[in-house]
């Protein structure tokens, strides 16, 4: 979400564009024929501040096309050119796509001939990059040496050994890196010996881990220096005219304003695409199903996330036995309690979405109020739980569950065997082996939406169950979670939205028409004394 209060006060395509010298130089309309964009120097005025903050961890916030990377290379290159005594290291530069690592060393290559004095020739190599599992992948990079001793390396791709790297590490689109999370993380061993980050990005969407590293540094959580750099500010420093100057065009302020509309005017009407490109304004992104604000408002802490892990590494390979007593008495510790505290009078449904090795396996448990509110009092979460005792806990909890009457159990991969188990367990009117199709997606996610919409469910408030909901994307008309989605938990365990697709089953579930039926039970003892005194009336009668 934008920062700014008052919208309207954003810039847009139709207000004239931020003054630069084009503007202050010409008030008749005529630019000067001595006007020379580079009479500051070759670096506009937020270029020079990023290459004057010397912190140690520097990250950038950044509108599109604003210079920052280009700056990076200057200062990466004075960085590599320098002896160790005057504060030069090697250089690695990571971006988030291939061609860039060579443009980036390209650009360095420039600056040593004009600025260090050096005529570098690029080289093309294989960097070998030990992968964890102690086997070697080989992936393309380009250097350039310098009589420092120092290299500028760009890789084609991030490296699995970045923590083994040492120097300054240049992370350029970080929010668009694979594992933005991981990648963040594993620059920081880089400081034990005196290594530099820097950090560099267009936004990603607001749930991206770039946004909340940037988030956390203002908070004062890390020690990042924070800036700011925008397409407006940029346009301020004197954007365009460098740009006529590149194309040989004539600067003129006509043409700046017509350039400015131009280039705000070619999102049309995809406002948050602009705010993120061009003003460093994150967005909730395309087709998003459920803003954040909204799913906070739905969310209460009142009600409960209970998390199981494994409590030893090699737990899968105890004996049942000891697998079994474990599962039962987390259970009895940490969820019959909050089961006990449903309401009794209410019908309930639940939602299983199934996890193993990476995902995890997720079972909202909740009801429906008198005025038709899906409430959800707890959440079961197991991470990397042997498929016994997932079952073991299903069985366990669904037994439990006051006036339960649907469970939708997804019957995916290795999630069909524990659904169609279950159905066996409880019957078919109860668990239903969902293979979920675009068709049911589409008919189920607008009910889903439109529940958080009218605050007509309320589920824990939890971290993690609220950026699983916010990974729902509206795909072609069709609400779901991208296969592509991959989060980082507050565990650093990864999540494929799994908290959220168990909530829409869940709602689903309770969609479905409560019905009971009331029956009294022949009582085992009323039965045997009815046998017995008919299999005696039968031996007398024979008798006779």
């Amino acid at each position: 979400m934008t920062d700014a209060a008052d919208t309207d006060a954003l810039p847009h395509a139709d207000q004239m564009p931020p003054a630069s010298d084009v503007d202050r130089l010409i008030p008749s309309g005529l630019p000067p024929e001595d006007l020379d964009p580079l009479a500051d120097g070759i670096l506009m005025a937020h270029q020079v501040r990023w290459v004057e903050d010397t912190s140690t961890l520097k990250l950038c916030e950044k509108g599109r096309r604003t210079g920052i990377t280009w700056a990076e290379a200057l200062d990466s290159t004075l960085t590599a050119a320098a002896q160790g005594k005057a504060g030069g290291m090697d250089v690695f530069y990571i971006p988030d796509a291939k061609e860039k690592g060579r443009e980036f060393i390209d650009t360095c290559g420039r600056f040593a001939r004009h600025v260090a004095k050096e005529l570098l020739t690029t080289e093309e190599f294989l960097f070998e990059d030990k992968q964890p599992n102690g086997s070697s992948k080989h992936i393309t990079a380009w250097r350039i040496r310098f009589a420092s001793g120092h290299e500028v390396t760009a890789l084609s791709s991030r490296p699995a050994a970045i923590r083994g790297l040492q120097g300054r590490v240049v992370i350029d689109e970080a929010a668009f890196h694979q594992d933005v999370g991981e990648v963040i993380d594993a620059c920081n061993a880089l400081l034990i010996w005196g290594g530099q980050i820097r950090i560099i990005s267009t936004h990603n969407g607001a749930t991206n881990a770039f946004n909340q590293l940037v988030k956390d540094s203002r908070a004062g959580r890390y020690d990042y220096s924070v800036h700011r750099i925008t397409f407006d500010d940029a346009v301020a420093a004197g954007l365009y005219e460098r740009v006529c100057l590149i194309k040989g065009e004539e600067a003129t302020a006509e043409g700046k304003a017509a350039w400015y509309r131009k280039i705000r005017r070619s999102y049309g009407p995809r406002v948050e695409a602009m705010r993120e490109e061009l003003d460093a304004i994150p967005r909730e992104g395309d087709g998003v199903l459920l803003p954040l604000p909204m799913i906070e408002a739905c969310q209460t802490p009142n009600y409960t996330v209970v998390r199981w892990y494994p409590p030893a590494e090699n737990f899968v390979d105890w004996p049942a036995h000891l697998r079994r007593a474990h599962m039962e008495q987390w259970l009895a510790e940490h969820v019959d309690p909050r089961l006990a505290e449903l309401p009794a009078d209410r019908p309930h449904a639940a939602g299983l979405d199934f996890g193993m090795s990476v995902d995890r396996t997720c079972l909202p448990i909740g009801y429906t109020a008198q005025d038709l509110t899906r409430h959800v009092p707890l959440i079961i979460e197991l991470a990397r739980c042997p498929y016994d005792q997932q079952r073991q806990m299903a069985i366990h909890v669904l037994h439990r569950v006051p006036r339960w009457a649907k469970t939708i159990a997804d019957a995916n991969g290795n999630g069909q065997a524990l659904a169609q188990e279950l159905r066996q367990e409880f019957g078919p009117e109860r668990i239903e082996e969902l293979h979920a199709s675009e068709t049911w997606y589409r008919e189920h996610g607008t009910p889903f939406q439109a529940a958080f919409q009218g605050r007509a469910i309320l589920i824990p408030a939890d971290l993690d169950v609220r950026d699983d909901l916010s990974q729902f994307r509206v795909v072609a008309g069709v609400p779901r979670i991208p296969r592509s989605v991959r989060l980082m938990g507050s565990d650093a365990g990864k999540r494929h939205g799994d908290a959220g697709v168990a909530l829409l089953y869940f709602h689903a579930a309770s969609q479905v028409e409560h019905q009971e039926y009331r029956y009294i039970p022949v009582r085992p003892e009323q039965t045997t004394r009815q046998v017995r005194l008919t299999s005696g009336l039968r031996a007398r009668r024979g008798s006779y």
